[in-house]
């Protein structure tokens, strides 16, 4: 079993940034398939980005390519979440989750291990 918990969630202006977080405690972090994904209220969670074991395959969200980065730090169990050009509707409450397959998924019933999110909340 592996806990996750998020931080670096806020309230920042549109064209801003923010870099979210993910600890994880447990089982070997490597191991792991990491995702993030949101959701926005009254809309169902989805996928944002997501990075292979090692960090070598990352896949993204066609709306965050070029603004947001995913990156892993295995030696300190922690996944990250760099958030660049903010919109408002990036506005979501933001969650981590681990898959323990070695396949990169993009749906969020794939994935075993769930933080407990953190808002994100971008003003125009």
């Amino acid at each position: 079993q592996v806990q996750l918990v998020e931080s670096g969630g806020g309230l920042v202006q549109a064209g801003g940034s923010l870099r979210l977080s993910c600890a994880a405690s447990g089982r070997t972090f490597s191991s792991y398939t990491m995702g993030w994904f949101r959701q926005a209220p009254g809309k169902e969670r989805e996928f944002v980005a997501a990075i292979s074991r090692s960090g070598a395959t990352i896949y993204y969200k066609d709306s965050v390519k070029g603004r947001f980065t995913i990156s892993r730090d295995n030696a300190k169990n922690t996944v990250y979440l760099e958030m660049n050009s903010l919109k408002p509707e990036d506005t979501a409450v933001y969650y981590c989750a681990a898959d323990s397959r070695l396949r990169i998924a993009r749906l969020a019933s794939a994935y075993d291990y769930w933080g407990q999110g953190t808002q994100v909340t971008v003003s125009s």
